[in-house]
């Protein structure tokens, strides 16, 4: 669908503001990955078979490098490029609700991963033989770069399956193979820095357990996110307010202190997992609610729509000599609610809006007929879609994706 993915944290939010932002995400978000602990602890090992450390000069160690992080990038790519390709049949699926709920238990099943409940990871059989595809020459380290980036999956899954959701929805090829590029790029960094330029790396400890928790709470509070696009009344109570956000710092605190990040469900003791599990709690809790609170519009700020029937909204405009503005939107749809906060919002926009015959339709619902029959009339094929008709009822703007104030405003102000 035109609309993006619903995101809890910067960096899903940078996903959402172009091809730029995308890639620069992407890549932060591979080297992110590549600090996990089935990623971090193959690098020097992993350097040394592909033979850059052997290398006779830097230019050739460089060179070996790269064609390690080139066969993780060919790995990746074709992924980006099947979501963006297949984007209209996935953004379809996520109207469901039921997809959504699935894709939450799936999040929080990768979470669980990462605050060591269990174990994720390849059977050592298929890892061994993946490894063997390498050698010295660049032949091998490309082949090995692709092997790496399989037996990295496991690691990579709570990232990547967030990044491959948003290519989804962006139904765009090249964009995919940007993003998933620049993804292996990020995962491939360490690798290329050791090979190249014979970087020691900090030794693997603890402070990797804090790399998988963030990850895992981010994940969790992504998971609540997606919930509360399915079933609104999650997040209903909560209200921007100064109390919320002393109570979500609070909670944020006391978590962290109980061992929500530096803490695993793998240690032996029950005391060490409820603490570990309530901290877990309280975070997730103080990061959905704030979260919660931004993506809603101001109060004092929101405009008043007509609910009702399109088509004769439509006559009422023609018969006042009036423009129309039709916005299609829904609960799940994260770029529909920035156009609410941001755009629709906006003091100047609001009231150059005034003299609109505003319409918002809610197509939650996707299974109700009335939905299915206005968006077919008005070819209405993604979320966000704003339509703007001028005075005399001809389509004069139509807006498939997040539009900013200062772009909005301009363009309506042309509509007589």
């Amino acid at each position: 669908m035109g609309d993006r993915m619903p995101a809890a944290d910067a960096f899903t939010e940078a996903l959402s503001r172009g091809p730029v932002y995308a890639a620069l995400a992407a890549l932060a978000g591979g080297f992110v990955v590549s600090l996990t602990p089935c990623v971090y602890p193959m690098v020097a090992v992993t350097v040394s078979v592909f033979g850059a450390r052997q290398a006779k000069s830097r230019w050739e160690g460089a060179a070996l490098s790269l064609a390690f992080v080139l066969g993780i990038v060919a790995m990746f790519v074709p992924l980006g490029v099947v979501a963006g390709l297949t984007g209209s049949v996935f953004g379809s699926a996520l109207q469901s609700r039921w997809v959504v709920v699935g894709l939450a238990v799936l999040f929080v099943a990768l979470a669980a991963s990462m605050l060591g409940a269990y174990e994720l990871g390849l059977p050592s059989g298929i890892t061994n033989k993946l490894a063997e595809l390498g050698g010295i020459g660049y032949k091998g380290a490309f082949l090995l770069g692709l092997a790496c980036g399989l037996i990295a999956a496991p690691c990579t899954g709570p990232v990547l399956t967030g990044i491959l959701a948003w290519i989804a929805k962006t139904r765009s090829a090249p964009l995919g193979a940007l993003a998933m590029a620049f993804f292996a790029l990020g995962l491939g960094a360490p690798f290329f820095a050791v090979g190249a330029f014979a970087v020691q790396l900090p030794k693997s400890g603890h402070w990797m357990v804090h790399v998988k928790s963030i990850l895992g709470i981010v994940l969790i509070v992504v998971a609540l996110y997606f919930l509360n696009t399915a079933f609104p009344w999650l997040g209903a109570p909560i209200k921007p307010s100064a109390w919320l956000w002393a109570g979500a710092f609070v909670a944020l605190v006391v978590g962290i202190l109980l061992g929500a990040v530096n803490r695993e469900f793998a240690e032996p003791g029950v005391a060490v997992k409820v603490r570990k599990g309530f901290g877990v709690a309280l975070v997730c809790g103080a990061g959905f609610a704030s979260v919660v609170s931004v993506s809603k519009p101001s109060v004092s700020a929101a405009l008043a729509w007509q609910h009702g029937n399109v088509e004769a909204a439509r006559t009422q405009a023609i018969r006042e000599n009036r423009p129309v503005l039709i916005d299609f939107t829904a609960a799940w749809c994260g770029a529909c609610k920035e156009l609410d906060k941001f755009t629709f919002a906006e003091k100047t926009v609001g009231t150059e809006m005034g003299r609109f015959v505003a319409i918002k339709v809610d197509a939650t619902n996707n299974d109700d007929p009335a939905i299915v029959d206005t968006m077919g009339r008005y070819q209405v094929r993604g979320l966000p879609t704003v339509i703007v008709f001028d005075s005399r009822g001809k389509e004069a703007l139509r807006f498939t994706e997040f539009v900013p104030p200062e772009r909005f405003l301009p363009a309506i102000r042309r509509v007589d």
